[in-house]
């Protein structure tokens, strides 16, 4: 695993799981970075990574592992071009981040083959604590409507504690043949109730390809993927 650069914080667990399927050399976007956990993290890991922020103290200190922009990514123009495309990474991050809006721009910065990783807090978690707002919160399996022209990884959904929280988070990589942005499409589904994604014991949903390689790991020449074991508590 990569090295965790001085003074920035612990990424998320998440995360590190699927770390093995980032070779050295990867282009990394961290959207909504912070101070840049995942930036060093991945720096660490020796990738090139970018970061979004719209906090300038957090650009700041984001900035010491590598680029990082200051940008408005809900009121003003997506900052990272190509010839007017979403420019293409190898890896996108989003944590603890929820601008449903984004989604479409998010998938069409995946480079052929590459790897989304997601997690943010999810329906439930108003009775816990803040976020409380249903604009914060995933509905129930929207990780999964959100990635459903991608190959799932990974998904899990449900409670963790330390501190307590419930979150969803994905593992998703893109077709090895790109697709346009424009034929993207997401829609929430309002129907759903948040028992539909909390009801498997003891606390959350898993789900994974163990029959079938992923493209991710096809691209890397990695193993295919086991199935996951129930949830540790992080």
């Amino acid at each position: 695993m990569g090295l965790l650069l001085s003074g920035a914080r612990e990424p998320s667990a998440w995360v590190r799981r699927w770390s093995h399927l980032v070779k050295a050399g990867s282009s990394v976007l961290d959207v909504a970075c912070g101070s840049g956990r995942h930036m060093a993290w991945f720096a660490g890991l020796g990738c090139q990574v970018t970061g979004l922020d719209s906090s300038p103290e957090a650009v700041v200190a984001a900035s010491a592992y590598g680029t990082c922009l200051k940008a408005d990514i809900e009121n003003a123009a997506w900052p990272l071009l190509d010839a007017g495309q979403p420019r293409k990474f190898d890896v996108v991050v989003v944590t603890n981040y929820l601008w449903r809006p984004l989604f479409p721009t998010l998938l069409a910065s995946l480079a052929p083959g590459g790897l989304l990783l997601y997690e943010t807090f999810a329906m439930g978690n108003e009775t816990l604590g803040k976020p409380t707002r249903p604009d914060f919160l995933l509905q129930p399996g929207e990780l999964l409507r959100v990635c459903a022209g991608l190959e799932v990884v990974a998904y899990e959904a449900g409670f963790l504690s330390n501190p307590a929280r419930v979150v969803q988070r994905i593992g998703a990589a893109s077709p090895l043949i790109a697709f346009a942005p424009h034929s993207l499409e997401y829609r929430a589904n309002p129907g759903a109730s948040a028992q539909d994604d909390l009801s498997d014991p003891p606390h959350y949903r898993q789900h994974c390809c163990p029959d079938h390689p992923n493209v991710a790991q096809r691209r890397r020449g990695l193993p295919g993927i086991a199935t996951i074991h129930r949830l540790a508590h992080h």
